[in-house]
C-alpha cells in the first residue's frame, strides 16, 4: 500500500472526472483518498461511476479534503475558473497537479512553475491527454517543416465553453516551433462574412466547429504543389483519455516544475 500513488480528483461528479475517479479505484497503483465537487456532497465515489461503494464521500471544500488527506497527487477537470486557484493551492500544500482544464495564460503557467520549482515539485498542465491526438500533433509539427502551407480543423460538441481547443492551440503552437510565420492565401482576399476564414493564427487559420452529437476530432491540413496531406485524430469516449491520464500521474512524480503539454510525457 505505501507504493501506491495517493490521488485527490477535483471535479469528481463531472463528465471527466468520474472516468478519474473510476481509473484510480481500478488501478492497483493508485489509492483514491479524497473526491472533491461542488454539488453532490455525501456521495459515495465508487456508487458514483457505477462501483462498489469505497468509503470516499464526495466533499466541496477543496482545501479541507487536501489538507486532511494529504494526496500525491491533485488531478483536476474542473473548468478555467476554477483551474488556476485549484493548482496554486495545490502547489502551495505541496500536492503535484494534473490539470486536464484549458484556459491559463502563459503568465499563470510561468507562475506556477516557479512556484513548483521552488517547492520541489512537478505539475502538468495538459490541453489533451490522449495518447493519438498527442501523436497527431506531433507528427502535424514534423509535417510543417516540408508543408508549411495549413489549416487546422476542430470538431466538439455543441456545449464546449472555448474556442478554439486547447488541443488545436496547443498543436499551433508545436507547428510554429517548426514553421516561420507565413501569411497564406490571396493578399487581396475578403472576408464577405466576418470570421468565414477562421482565427489567424502565426499566418495560419483555426476553424473550429461545434455541433450537437461531435465528440472530439482534429484534422491538420497541409497544402503544397500538386497534393496535400491530411493528419487527423478522431476520439470516441472520455475513458480514451485514461491511459494518459494515468500515466501523467505517475511520471509527474518524478518531474520538478510546471509542465505545459502532454506532449513532454512521450518520447
Amino acid at each position: 500500500m505505501s507504493d501506491q500513488i495517493k490521488v485527490a480528483v477535483a471535479g469528481a461528479a463531472g463528465r471527466m472526472g468520474k472516468e478519474v475517479i473510476k481509473l484510480v479505484l481500478e488501478d492497483a497503483n493508485l489509492q483514491l483518498v479524497a473526491a472533491v465537487n461542488r454539488s453532490q456532497e455525501g456521495t459515495d465515489a465508487g456508487t458514483l461511476v457505477g462501483l462498489p461503494a469505497c468509503g470516499i464521500k464526495l466533499t466541496s471544500d477543496l482545501e479541507l479534503a487536501l489538507v486532511e488527506t494529504k494526496p500525491d497527487v491533485l488531478v483536476d477537470f474542473t473548468t478555467p475558473q476554477f483551474a488556476y486557484p485549484n493548482t496554486a493551492l495545490a502547489v502551495s500544500l505541496g500536492i503535484r497537479p494534473v490539470v486536464g482544464t484549458t484556459g491559463f495564460t502563459p503568465e499563470q503557467i510561468e507562475e506556477l512553475d516557479k512556484q513548483c520549482q521552488s517547492k520541489g515539485i512537478g505539475g502538468l498542465i495538459a490541453p489533451n491527454f490522449s495518447i493519438g491526438a498527442i501523436l497527431m500533433m506531433k507528427f502535424a509539427a514534423q509535417a510543417a517543416k516540408y508543408f508549411p502551407h495549413l489549416e487546422i480543423m476542430e470538431f466538439h460538441g455543441d456545449q464546449k465553453l472555448d474556442a478554439p481547443s486547447g488541443t488545436a492551440i496547443k498543436t499551433a503552437e508545436m507547428i510554429a516551433q517548426n514553421r516561420e510565420e507565413i501569411r497564406q492565401g490571396n493578399p487581396k482576399e475578403e472576408e464577405t462574412i466576418d470570421g468565414a476564414r477562421g482565427g489567424y493564427y502565426n499566418g495560419f487559420r483555426i476553424h473550429s466547429v461545434r455541433l450537437p452529437g461531435v465528440f472530439a476530432q482534429q484534422e491538420v491540413i497541409f497544402g503544397g504543389f500538386g497534393q496535400t496531406l491530411k493528419i487527423r485524430h478522431d476520439s470516441y469516449e472520455r475513458a480514451g483519455y485514461m491511459p494518459g491520464v494515468k500515466m501523467a500521474i505517475e511520471k509527474v512524480m518524478s518531474y520538478t516544475g510546471m509542465v505545459y503539454g502532454f506532449d513532454h510525457f512521450i518520447e
